[in-house]
C-alpha cells in the first residue's frame, strides 16, 4: 500500500514506513520481488548503489482484490460514522 501511494521508495524508507527493521525484514522485500508483487531498479550513487522499489502490475491487482473484499466487509462512508 505504501508503494502504491508513493510510487517508489528506497529499501530503508519503505521498511521503516511499514515499521519494519531493515536488517531483519529485508527478506520480505526479496520474497515479494520473487513472487512478482514488487519491481526494483538499482540507482547508482556516488559511494553506493540504492535499490528503489515500486509495486508491479501483479501487486496492484492483488492490492485491489484485497481492498475490494475488505470494503465489502467493512464499508466506509457516512452511514457507518457514529
Amino acid at each position: 500500500m505504501k508503494l502504491y501511494e508513493s510510487g517508489e521508495m528506497n529499501q530503508s524508507r519503505l521498511l521503516s514506513s511499514c515499521g519494519l527493521n531493515n536488517a531483519k525484514h529485508k527478506k520480505i522485500l526479496e520474497d515479494m520481488v520473487e513472487k512478482g508483487f514488487l519491481d526494483y531498479r538499482i540507482e547508482q550513487g556516488k559511494n553506493q548503489s540504492v535499490l528503489k522499489y515500486r509495486i508491479s502490475e501483479k501487486g496492484i491487482e492483488i492490492l485491489k482484490e484485497v481492498f475490494e473484499r475488505y470494503e465489502l466487509l467493512f464499508p466506509r462512508g457516512e452511514k457507518n460514522a457514529k
